[in-house]
C-alpha cells in the first residue's frame, strides 16, 4: 500500500459493530456506521480532488449496492457500474465488488465480473474485523485493482474511454 492510500484509509472511520444483514436491529446500527464512514470517504476524495466513485443509496435493507467508478489514464476517463451485494456472513465475510461489463477481459477477475481480491485484500480484511467496511473495500480493494487493470486493458484495446 502505497503512502497516499495508507493515509487516506487511516482518515476512514473504523466501524465498531460486528453484525451483517440477518442480525435485524444490530445490522441497523452497522449500516449507520457504513453510511458515516462512506460519507466521509466521499468528503476526503473530494478535498483532495480524486474523486473516482459514486453510489447510489442502497436497496432498503441495505444489501444491495450500485453506483459508477472510473479511472483516467492517459487523460482519458474510463467509466465503468459498479455493483455489490453484502453477503449474509457480513462482515466477516468481504463484499465482493462487481464491474459487470468488464467480464472476460482480464484474468483477474471471477463470474459476473467480481475483482479478484483474494491474495491482496481478503487477509488484510480478516485481520480488520469489524472494523473495515464499504469505504474500506473500495479504498484498498477496487482503487488499486483499478490502477492496477484499466491501464493493461486500455492499452491491450479492451476497453474503450468515454467519448464527452
Amino acid at each position: 500500500m502505497d503512502e497516499g492510500t495508507k493515509s487516506t484509509v487511516q482518515k476512514i472511520p473504523l466501524l465498531s459493530v460486528k453484525a451483517g444483514p440477518t442480525e435485524a436491529d444490530q445490522w441497523i446500527k452497522r449500516l449507520k456506521e457504513e453510511y458515516t464512514a462512506l460519507i466521509k470517504y466521499v468528503q476526503i476524495n473530494k478535498e483532495a480532488d480524486n474523486d473516482w466513485f459514486t453510489l447510489e443509496a442502497a436497496n432498503k435493507m441495505g444489501t444491495r449496492w450500485k453506483g459508477k467508478c472510473w479511472y483516467i489514464h492517459n487523460y482519458l476517463k474510463y467509466s465503468f457500474d459498479l455493483q455489490f451485494e453484502i453477503p449474509v456472513g457480513y462482515p466477516q465475510t468481504p463484499i465482493e465488488l462487481q464491474l459487470p461489463e468488464l467480464e472476460g477481459k482480464t484474468p483477474k477477475m471471477y463470474r459476473g465480473g467480481k475483482i479478484c481480491l483474494t491474495i491482496h485484500f481478503k487477509p488484510l480484511w480478516a485481520r480488520n474485523v469489524p472494523h473495515f467496511g464499504i469505504a474500506h473495500a473500495l479504498a484498498l480493494g477496487l482503487g488499486p485493482w483499478l490502477a492496477a487493470e484499466i491501464p493493461d486493458l486500455a492499452s491491450k484495446g479492451l476497453i474503450e474511454p468515454e467519448t464527452k
